[in-house]
């Protein structure tokens, strides 16, 4: 996709590495050279770009969706599925479909996908909640949550989930995600955390060792520095550069392990700024070392062409790239991200299934179907088959996926970050601070601006959005 990265700081030219499209391996949704599809990181993490840009859409706008035609001849009940996947993805959740309505007689879910990939959905909803004509169920980004469910149409699902088995069991920044205002406004849907794969045999070619859970920033630079090697056009890490939400995203752990907060308690500022400066610092050594590779392509595929191509030591990503690095024959591993207190800190993206009131017949079999999706023996079944890490601790202790974990090099890894992983707050400002954000990141890493003249514009243009009344 696109030029082929080489030298600089990603602006040169070179061999990108093999071209090859992972399958059999938890991620393989939409693999990066998928022509069928954006990447998987897309998927997950351009939602709040997208939010951003459709800032002025009427989500508020139209009537209910008539609830007249919701009991067919059968006299089933048709569920409204817009799932938006692609390939794996779409085969994974159309079995899973085709299971619950052979089992019963009464709801009938129709997965028709919605007729879009999953970064182009909330378009598509917004679009359709305007004409008053909308789906039952749509998988909403975890970062765009906030701005749909100023929809009156979107079902409040704190009694028929919070109160059950089903949501104990799981994971805390799962909870968190779908959690706006202390009460529950989907279910969810997709889950990752990010972890870093890093190429054994760059280390031991540059005589490095491999690292350990419990390694610092100060180790990740100085390791990123000496496995760069411009005479081998090899680099120690790499780095989002176009500013969108993949670029932001990374940063967050950095601020929470600092005792940052993308928000402050009062919720009229960020909660960054007396720790912002020290994060972007970190990102400005890299980048006085050289030693940092800077996609300039949305989606990050340059800097994963250039690991899988055996040219990068280290990135920061999650499972979704397993099955291009497995196909690419790197010899890999993973290992939690660095931090700055040695106490484990990553973030988790999930995403949601979101219910939409077409009346209460078709409420009520959209979120039986739901609570039917989110149990471990279907939640298995689509985390091994579908790209997503377990949404449940019962599911993770399931003999399947343990099974599935043993036999791919790193998934444990990733799996056992989602204990401690944090998300991204569920706020209608989130898209315009991480637009300010990853303006002063992209500054950062192509020398444009210091860290501490970065911050302070980024802090006066998201200050600015938290202070509209939403």
């Amino acid at each position: 996709m696109g030029d082929a990265p080489g030298g600089g700081t990603g602006t040169g030219t070179g061999s990108a590495g093999t071209d090859t499209t992972g399958s059999g391996v938890r991620g393989a949704r939409n693999s990066p050279r998928d022509p069928g599809g954006p990447s998987r990181r897309r998927l997950l993490h351009t939602g709040a770009a997208l939010a951003a840009g459709a800032a002025s859409a009427p989500l508020l706008a139209g009537c209910a969706s008539s609830e007249a035609g919701s009991v067919g001849p059968d006299g089933r009940i048709t569920v409204e599925m817009w799932h938006g996947q692609a390939d794996t993805g779409r085969k994974a959740i159309q079995s899973l479909v085709d299971d619950f309505n052979r089992r019963q007689s009464r709801i009938r879910v129709d997965a028709g996908g919605g007729g879009v990939v999953a970064d182009a959905m909330l378009q598509k909803v917004t679009a359709a909640l305007a004409a008053g004509s909308y789906p039952d169920i749509a998988l909403i980004f975890g970062a765009d949550l906030a701005r749909v469910a100023r929809s009156p149409r979107v079902v409040d699902l704190t009694d028929t989930l919070r109160d059950t088995p089903y949501w104990p069991r799981l994971w805390g920044s799962v909870r968190e995600a779908v959690t706006l205002n202390g009460k529950v406004r989907a279910a969810p849907a997709v889950l990752d955390t990010l972890c870093v794969v890093y190429n054994r045999k760059l280390f031991r070619q540059a005589g490095v060792p491999y690292p350990k859970p419990g390694w610092t920033w100060d180790d990740f630079i100085r390791t990123a520095r000496l496995l760069t090697d411009p005479g081998r056009g090899t680099f120690g890490t790499s780095w989002p550069g176009t500013g969108d939400e993949d670029t932001v995203w990374r940063l967050w752990p950095l601020v929470w392990d600092l005792g940052g907060e993308v928000i402050a308690p009062d919720g009229h500022s960020i909660g960054f700024k007396d720790v912002g400066e020290r994060a972007l610092t970190t990102l400005a050594r890299l980048a006085a070392d050289r030693s940092v590779y800077v996609d300039p392509k949305p989606g990050s595929e340059q800097m994963h062409q250039v690991f899988i191509g055996g040219r990068m030591g280290m990135m920061a990503t999650g499972p979704w790239e397993l099955p291009d690095i497995v196909a690419g024959k790197v010899d890999y591993d993973v290992v939690a991200p660095p931090t700055y207190s040695g106490r484990p800190c990553t973030i988790s993206g999930p995403d949601t299934w979101t219910v939409f009131d077409n009346g209460p017949a078709r409420s009520r079999a959209a979120v039986e179907f739901l609570r039917w999706l989110g149990d471990p023996a279907q939640d298995v079944r689509w985390a091994v088959n579908g790209g997503s890490l377990p949404l449940s601790t019962a599911t993770a202790r399931r003999p399947e996926w343990r099974g599935y974990e043993g036999r791919t090099t790193g998934l444990p890894v990733f799996t056992t970050a989602l204990s401690t992983a944090r998300v991204r707050p569920v706020h209608p400002a989130y898209p315009q601070i991480s637009q300010a954000v990853g303006e002063a990141v992209v500054a950062v890493l192509l020398g444009r601006s210091s860290p501490a003249e970065a911050l302070r514009t980024c802090a006066e243009k998201a200050d600015a959005a938290l202070l509209i009344p939403r």
